[in-house]
């Protein structure tokens, strides 16, 4: 796929949403830190009905800690894997508190120094809260990146990379959150949903003429 191309592809996917953000709702750089740790393997709506009522009674580092590991683990009981996520998230609380002060930092090597924090969810605080041009690849941004042709790699970590490198500036900001979308409703992982896409006629998917017609039919 050539730079024209995907500079097309970024504009396409601007004009349909030109606001685009994380589904996930959080008030602070804090909440959406939580958020993103227990959204792995969990759907963002699972999410947001536990943290709704968790942030009403404990919205910072020092609230949660009061809680505790039993009382966190009421709230977000019905999140797959919710007791070592709540462990990650009481030692995150601690490292917090100790180290920076309860505040999130806004770098990369301390963010990942955080308990259940890897590269992804660094990334995805890095440039939701913080407005850094980062890519937080997940299973629909890997899916999106290959299948189209946009950045293909092996590993999570080589779509990324190309990514971030092939992907015009202007649309750095914002990309994250628009091949999330993508692959969450359009470039859908079993039945992609090619007749509705928006940049059908960009994408180099192989089989994107066959589910076009099946979307039709």
């Amino acid at each position: 796929m050539n730079r024209d191309k995907r500079r097309a592809i970024f504009e396409r996917l601007r004009e349909a949403n030109p606001q685009p953000t994380t589904e996930l709702e959080y008030r602070t750089p804090f909440e959406l830190l939580v958020a993103v740790i227990l959204s792995a393997q969990a759907t963002d709506r699972s999410v947001n009905k536990a943290t709704s009522p968790l942030f009403e009674v404990a919205d910072t580092p020092d609230a949660i800690l009061e809680l505790g590991e039993d009382g966190l683990r009421a709230h977000i009981r019905k999140i797959g894997l919710f007791n070592s996520k709540a462990k990650n998230i009481i030692a995150t609380c601690e490292a917090l508190v100790t180290k920076h002060g309860g505040r999130v930092p806004h770098d990369r090597k301390a963010l990942e120094a955080l308990p259940g924090v890897g590269r992804k969810t660094a990334n995805v605080v890095l440039n939701t809260a913080f407005g850094e041009p980062t890519m937080a690849v997940d299973t629909h941004i890997y899916r999106v990146a290959n299948r189209t042709g946009l950045a293909p790699g092996r590993t999570v970590r080589a779509v990324e990379d190309r990514l971030m490198r092939w992907t015009p500036r202007a649309f750095l900001g914002d990309a994250h959150h628009w091949l999330i979308l993508h692959g969450r409703y359009t470039c859908l992982a079993r039945k992609p949903r090619c007749g509705a896409c928006p940049i059908y006629d960009l994408c180099e998917f192989r089989e994107r003429h066959h589910y076009a017609e099946v979307e039709a039919d």
